[in-house]
């Protein structure tokens, strides 16, 4: 144990906030509570939900039914857990894949594609790769959301999945859903809306009266979408959900084989073992924030955003690119390399998270951020004050 905790010094000070991302926290009550629940299921196997652990496919139904009532989910719509939104993203694919087929009676000999905006998580670019897809990426309007008449003259006989964020990762703006949702319906297409980011913060947000676009089961055209417990939902990692309009689009989700000596084999996540702990920690904290409990957190955050925006606007030059719905912010300089600026702020102990097309900074927010945010607009003012006084060449690359 002191061999890892003197490994940890030279961590990034996520506690203080000086990472950009990977840690999403609320309060510290919170925190506590997932993690006692955590470790109350610490050895089970929620692969053996179904027959050995039912306390564990108990809670696993109760979130999936308590998300899919915030999504605007119809009746018949169904949902599962996963390891993490790139686990949800998978399947959703290989589900609407495998939907197509059975709808065509087979394939073309041609490769399935997925047209999606330049800004989709790479997720979808890793499915591709493992079910031989392509993904056509296509540039956003100058808003930075998706160009959905730019998306349309990319769809062919062998489109399958139009794909929207809520938000996109690296701007933090909600694409139009509501006009891919047209779009996919007039073309008979599967619309996966990826609101791994703000699937447990944007229903809240609207709840507190901020204007959210419409994202979710409520538009019409919206096949699937995948939400992530782990971020926004402030549960401990790994924690995922997926969901489908219904019955029908879910029926292929689940991956079953029987043509071995043990029999039945039933799982349904691309990972067979997975920990039981992820499943009653979500549960847990579930049941201790409450609708009131996750509004409460959403005033707050935005509230913060709101500030650090306000902040970002004092410092002469710099600029927030786009219109951010919730807590995502890119901002740029208008005359200094950013980059460098990265590079600087670096040095002095900080992660940055960076933007290549355009080059920018980047932070997803939680409300680990606020206390340390005095500090950071100041090292960042004195940052970008050193690149114009000393310009030099940045070296820095932007990477996750």
């Amino acid at each position: 144990m002191e061999t890892l905790r003197s490994r940890k010094r030279g961590d990034i000070d996520w506690k203080g906030g000086k990472t950009s991302a990977y840690v999403f926290k609320a309060d510290d009550d919170v925190s506590m509570v997932g993690r006692d629940a955590f470790f109350e299921f610490f050895f089970e196997n929620a692969l053996g939900g179904a027959r050995a652990f039912p306390s564990v496919k108990q809670c696993e139904t109760e979130v999936v039914d308590m998300a899919l009532g915030l999504l605007n989910a119809p009746p018949d719509a169904r949902g599962f857990m996963t390891t993490g939104g790139t686990e949800s993203i998978i399947q959703a694919v290989q589900t609407c894949r495998d939907h197509v087929r059975r709808q065509r009676g087979g394939t073309r000999g041609r490769p399935m594609n997925i047209v999606a905006p330049l800004t989709v998580h790479p997720a979808f670019d890793k499915a591709a790769r493992l079910m031989d897809l392509e993904v056509r990426r296509v540039p956003v309007g100058a808003d930075l959301r998706a160009d959905v008449v730019a998306m349309s003259r990319l769809i062919d006989d062998d489109t399958i999945m139009l794909v929207g964020s809520a938000p996109c990762f690296p701007f933090g703006v909600i694409d139009p859903i509501a006009d891919l949702g047209e779009l996919a319906a007039a073309r008979g297409l599967w619309l996966h809306v990826d609101a791994c980011v703000g699937g447990y913060l944007a229903p809240f947000a609207r709840m507190i009266g901020r204007a959210i676009p419409a994202f979710d089961f409520a538009v019409p055209g919206v096949s699937s979408m995948s939400a992530d417990l782990h971020k926004f939902g402030f549960c401990p990692k790994p924690a995922s959900t997926v969901f489908y309009r219904s019955e029908e689009l879910a029926s292929l989700h689940a991956f079953e084989f029987d043509a071995w000596p043990s029999g039945r084999f039933v799982t349904s996540t691309i990972c067979g073992t997975r920990p039981a702990g992820g499943v009653a920690a979500a549960w847990a904290v579930f049941q201790y924030l409450g609708v009131e409990g996750y509004m409460d957190i959403a005033r707050r955050l935005l509230g913060f955003v709101d500030a650090f925006r306000a902040g970002l606007a004092q410092i002469p030059g710099m600029r927030v690119l786009g219109n951010p719905d919730l807590s995502i912010v890119a901002y740029t300089h208008d005359e200094v390399d950013i980059f460098r600026v990265a590079e600087l702020m670096s040095a002095r102990g900080y992660l940055p998270g960076l933007v290549q097309q355009p080059r920018a900074l980047q932070r997803m927010m939680s409300l680990l951020h606020e206390p340390g945010a005095p500090e950071y607009l100041a090292t960042l003012r004195a940052a970008i004050d050193e690149a114009r006084a000393a310009p030099a060449a940045a070296t820095i690359k932007a990477t996750y």
